[in-house]
């Protein structure tokens, strides 16, 4: 029930206002910060989330419906539409290699620094 309420709490937003954000992406920060604050606990979405987790693939399926369906438009620009795709995986995987080595580095230290210091002592 709190999933469907922030979502149409978004939707309701998102139309009033004419913003041109999504109302499901309103709902959904509108359900992190009532999750964060402890408005709701996260035991109370908990099982439907990982339902809806568990068939994302179903839910993705209109969309996908949707793009085949608007085929030949798409087709002109295929290649922009590749190298797009293309450009935002190499900035993503460079964006999460350099967070993942912060958060290491920062809670688990340099691994050369921790190879040497093991080497020195032995």
């Amino acid at each position: 029930m709190f999933i469907l309420l922030f979502s149409f709490l978004g939707e309701i937003i998102s139309t009033g206002f004419r913003l041109p954000v999504p109302g499901s992406i309103i709902g959904m920060i509108l359900l992190f910060l009532a999750l964060h604050f402890k408005l709701i606990r996260l035991r109370q979405i908990h099982d439907l989330g990982q339902f809806l987790l568990g068939n994302m693939t179903i839910l993705f399926l209109p969309a996908s419906v949707g793009i085949m369906t608007q085929f030949n438009a798409i087709l002109a620009f295929w290649w922009q539409i590749s190298l797009i795709i293309l450009l935002a995986l190499m900035v993503n995987l460079v964006v999460i290699g350099k967070v993942v080595a912060l958060i290491k580095r920062r809670y688990e230290g340099d691994y050369v620094e921790m190879m040497e210091k093991e080497q020195v002592n032995d």
